[in-house]
């Protein structure tokens, strides 16, 4: 990073004092004493989660265990056969989260309903909480938590918005959203009209973010379109189906500042953000342009892509066009999806990913620095496995921690399909579609892997979000995947082979923001290569992850250095770690480092 103030935006940068530390701990094995003095044990989970592995593995590189760990989710949506309610085709998000402060992650799913918003009847499948029990088994802790949201479920965000040390939860709906304070012991209370959020345009993302840098989280949510239920749109032969966005004129996305206390303020007019009303899918918030300060990149559904940069005085411009991030290589909108955000091909800055309807392949945006993004998608091979595929979820992860950022994506049909892909019968057999992963081969270009995903890829669903997350607390990443009207699957990681090796990393804030929402992280590994990690609530379509960065090592034993660009615009190196553990790093434990040096450097 030559230049952390690119694109042609100086920003003030202001420099805070920080208080200190650097934790860690052996994830296996949490009473290990670490050799270095500014290193300490944080206290493991409660109790330790056990890997709920059988003795015997099948074969391939992912394994479901969805029944094994007593997952019995099933996304309902009120479908009506004929009805082609255009919200039921849409929803299906989820977040992964530790929900009750034990240490353990936890799995929240957002549902709609057993009835349409249209229907008179009363909803009766409200969202379901899971919290995670000794040995990997999930329960269902939905009566009493707080969560049951009754409206017709999109997706949903986690943050600490009001800076007490535990995540709270905004879900996003087709109607009224919810936002819910985390009480403690996966108790949650509906804040939202004290909080003064007053969102009931159809939302579908959202995401907190710290665009101020004053501590507290704000929040983004993207809303969709103005539909009217009651307009029936046909397919090509004149059969009805789900309309498409241009149906309907686009909602202005709304941006809420935090004021403390508990309490937002609707600034979307003041900041800019009004300046467009397009039917937003997906949003992602990090610090695109290295400046110090986080932007919003949303995927737009047949409209021009968004990305506000941040201009650091509560204002921003969408930059999206100029920057080469609004369109795909022939200057056309696509329809956007979701986003996967990182840098696969490990040039220090981050990339996008788009997923997008059929026809059009999902779109890669190379980040070039001060040039802007540029369409890459054929020269990394990401479009032909997508190209026959309609893309919502999306994440970059290191599946087989070789050190370089693979992708996931999720697939599932909002038109009929022109052949369907599966002889089951069923009104929802004309929309599933089968899943892509797509492996780094360590150069920045991909290869489909998927045959050797077992039922990942195999299964026909109409699957909308997926998460990595390591829900087993063995070093790598699983999946969980959300589907319409479909049950909610996990997929255990079997693929890092043997002497392949990882790190995960939490970055601390003192007092506000403790999360560092907002940061970058980059882990430089002892042959100079720099891993960067964006820490972030929400990414994909719909869902969100508790905000901790995985590296994938390949064979090297640790990291001969960690570098935090923290969101207040400071910069700090940490000494390097041995690798096979989960390490905290706190604000000013490390030494400052000068925003112009490049993160490998000595």
């Amino acid at each position: 990073m030559t230049n952390p103030q690119r694109w042609t935006r100086p920003v003030a940068t202001g420099l805070l004092a920080a208080a200190v530390a650097l934790a860690g701990c052996e994830e296996r094995s949490p009473q290990t004493a670490s050799p270095a003095s500014a290193v300490t044990t944080p206290p493991p989970a409660d109790p330790p989660p056990t890997r709920s592995t059988p003795s015997t593995r099948a074969p391939g590189l992912f394994t479901e265990i969805t029944t094994e760990i007593g997952l019995d989710f099933r996304h309902q949506s009120g479908h009506v056969d004929g009805t082609h309610f255009m919200a039921e085709i849409l929803g299906g998000g989820a977040a992964v989260f530790d929900a009750d402060g034990d240490g353990n992650l936890d799995l929240y799913f957002v549902n709609a309903g057993d009835r349409l918003p249209t229907d008179a009847a009363a909803n009766t499948a409200p969202n379901r909480l899971y919290l995670q029990q000794p040995g990997g088994v999930f329960r269902d802790a939905t009566a009493g938590s707080g969560l049951d949201d009754m409206g017709y479920g999109m997706g949903c965000t986690i943050g600490d918005m009001d800076d007490d040390g535990d995540l709270d939860v905004y879900v996003t709906n087709w109607g009224a959203d919810t936002l819910f304070r985390n009480d403690g012991n996966g108790v949650f209370t509906d804040v939202t009209e004290a909080a003064g959020i007053d969102n009931r345009s159809w939302a579908c993302s959202a995401s907190f973010l710290d665009y101020d840098r004053d501590g507290d989280l704000d929040l983004y949510v993207a809303n969709y379109i103005d539909l009217d239920p009651a307009r029936i749109c046909t397919d090509d032969a004149g059969r009805p189906d789900y309309c498409g966005p241009k149906a309907f004129p686009g909602v202005t996305d709304r941006l809420y500042r935090n004021l403390g206390e508990g309490r937002f303020e609707d600034v979307t007019a003041a900041a800019g953000i009004a300046a467009a009303a397009y039917a937003g899918l997906g949003v992602v918030c990090a610090d695109f342009n290295r400046d110090g300060w986080v932007d919003i990149y949303v995927a737009n559904d047949a409209d021009p892509n968004d990305l506000w940069i941040n201009q650091g005085d509560g204002t921003f411009l969408d930059d999206a066009i100029i920057l080469g991030a609004a369109f795909n290589r022939h200057g056309q909108p696509e329809a956007g999806m979701g986003i996967g955000v990182g840098d696969p091909d490990r040039d220090g800055d981050l990339d996008l990913y788009v997923t997008h309807l059929m026809e059009e392949t999902n779109t890669y945006y190379r980040n070039l620095g001060s040039l802007g993004f540029d369409d890459a998608t054929g020269a990394v091979n990401l479009g032909e496995a997508s190209v026959g595929l309609t893309g919502f979820g999306v994440a970059f992860f290191d599946f087989d921690h070789d050190a370089a950022l693979d992708v996931a994506v999720v697939n599932g049909a909002v038109g009929r399909r022109p052949q369907a892909m599966t002889s089951a019968a069923g009104f929802l057999s004309d929309y599933v579609e089968p899943n892509l992963l797509l492996r780094n081969d360590g150069t920045g270009r991909f290869v489909d892997v998927t045959p050797q995903t077992g039922g990942y890829g195999e299964t026909l669903e109409l699957s909308r979000g997926v998460i990595p997350a390591d829900l087993d607390a063995d070093g790598d990443l699983d999946l969980i995947v959300t589907n319409i009207e479909g049950p909610a699957r996990v997929y255990r990681n079997d693929a890092p082979a043997a002497g392949s090796n990882w790190l995960r990393v939490r970055v601390r804030l003192a007092g506000s923001n403790r999360d560092a929402l907002g940061a970058t992280i980059t882990a430089v590994r002892p042959d100079g290569t720099r891993l960067i990690r964006p820490v972030i609530a929400s990414f994909g379509y719909l869902t969100a992850v508790e905000p901790e960065a995985h590296f994938g090592l390949g064979d090297a034993a640790e990291v001969s250095r960690l570098i935090v660009d923290w969101p207040d615009g400071r910069r700090e190196a940490f000494p390097g770690v041995a690798a096979g553990q989960r390490v905290e790093v706190r604000q000013g434990a490390g030494q400052p480092a000068s925003p112009d040096v490049e993160a490998d450097q000595s």
